[in-house]
């Protein structure tokens, strides 16, 4: 049952890392024109909000890679 459920977790990890891909993609065009705009406040949402996203990726990669490629550390 153990592996089942790894296999749907590596699957589940699997499609999620292109539509995370795709939200960094947006949200970067986001910080653009706020950039363009010089509107600091969406500048800063936009920064945590990929901060998020990139936490999200690295831990996405690092277990369907089997955690032996990368170990996330706190702040």
């Amino acid at each position: 049952m153990e592996k089942v459920l790894e296999v749907y977790r590596k699957d589940d990890a699997d499609r999620r890392i292109p539509v995370l891909r795709l939200e960094i993609d947006y949200e970067l065009l986001n910080l653009h024109d706020a950039m363009l705009d010089e509107d600091l406040e969406k500048m800063e949402g936009c920064k945590q909000k990929l901060e998020e996203l990139r936490k999200e990726l690295l831990l996405l990669e690092a277990y369907r890679s089997g955690g032996k490629k990368w170990s996330v550390r706190k702040k």
